[in-house]
């Protein structure tokens, strides 16, 4: 049994689009695809917290393939943008993008994957770099890709750097970071601070995604897409700006593997970090150029990052949250 609600009115007539995930991005994704004139649904597992006015919202756990069958039902086009805690990744990932292929493949919708940059080792990444993952969660995120790529239905994927933005509460620029920087504390860190780094500002993404399952151009599916990502710079860089822009100054605590895998005894997520800082130890740069070429996509330019990522995260967050960071 699934639980179907609609907020505001949805147009009856317009293709569906189906996105699996309502979390950092789905969301962002569904406004796009509404002011498009689409008609969406939004699935999740769990509780929505405020869903765009005009989409469905539908209850399902979409590993479950016949859940995903049904809560897909009469999809043009299926997005799957969720993404379990990082702790669940060994038993979740893999079923989950199964799951969505079924759901996706029962429709006979064009599948549209957001997927990210785990199972590259470094350096600068494209469409064309190799698969040679470099860590446990890399590897699942080869395995969850090649069955998505192997889905009996048009597909894309699409790779974006670390989040930044409205929205990216489980990234670097989120939940621990934005408290304690607009608190005037400092900020944790990993790896290289100086090292050259990708950053893909959200909005960005999901306009990434929106283009992919509208697009006309049956030649751009069955392929892996980098979305147009911010210029690479270090991550210093990027904090002092946003501390800057913030009125605070800019002050980082560097965590080590040691302190994370301390840190995980208490807290899970932080216990699955240290096999994934290599990507902060030596350049780890996107070049995004076949899709600016392809589709026109520049990214959004960093004084715009900047002032709409302030923002967000002081009505996100709340005067409650960072006085008790403070």
């Amino acid at each position: 049994m699934h639980e179907r609600k609609a907020h505001g009115d949805a147009m009856s007539n317009p293709p569906l689009h189906v996105i699996a995930g309502a979390g950092q991005i789905g969301p962002m994704l569904a406004e796009r695809l509404l002011a498009r004139g689409l008609r969406v649904r939004l699935l999740r597992r769990g509780a929505f917290v405020d869903p765009p006015r005009g989409a469905e919202t539908v209850r399902a756990d979409v590993a479950d393939p016949a859940a995903a069958a049904e809560a897909m039902r009469g999809a043009s086009v299926v997005y799957h943008v969720a993404n379990p805690a990082y702790h669940r990744w060994g038993t979740e990932l893999v079923p989950l993008a199964r799951g969505i292929v079924a759901g996706a493949e029962a429709a006979q919708a064009r599948l549209i994957a957001l997927d990210n940059l785990y199972m590259y080792p470094g350096g600068v990444m494209n469409e064309a770099t190799a698969v040679a993952p470099r860590s446990r969660k890399g590897r699942l995120r080869a395995e969850a890709a090649e069955v998505m790529l192997g889905a009996r239905v048009p597909v894309a994927l699409v790779r974006p750097a670390d989040f930044i933005g409205p929205g990216s509460t489980r990234s670097a620029f989120g939940d621990r970071f934005w408290p304690r920087l607009l608190a005037g504390k400092s900020v944790e860190v990993l790896g290289d601070v100086d090292q050259p780094h990708s950053y893909s500002y959200t909005a960005d993404v999901a306009a990434a995604l929106a283009t992919l399952g509208t697009t006309d151009r049956a030649d751009v599916l069955g392929q892996v897409w980098m979305p147009p990502t911010l210029p690479a710079e270090s991550t210093r860089a990027w904090v002092e700006r946003l501390a800057r822009a913030a009125g605070v100054t800019a002050r980082m605590r560097p965590l080590s593997p040691l302190l994370l895998k301390l840190a995980g005894v208490f807290i899970r997520e932080a216990g699955e970090l240290p096999e994934m800082i290599y990507q902060w130890q030596a350049p780890f740069v996107v070049d995004d150029a076949k899709f600016r070429a392809t589709f026109g996509a520049t990214p959004t330019p960093v004084d715009r990052v900047v002032e709409d990522s302030l923002a967000w995260a002081r009505g996100h967050y709340g005067a409650a949250r960072l006085a008790q960071a403070a």
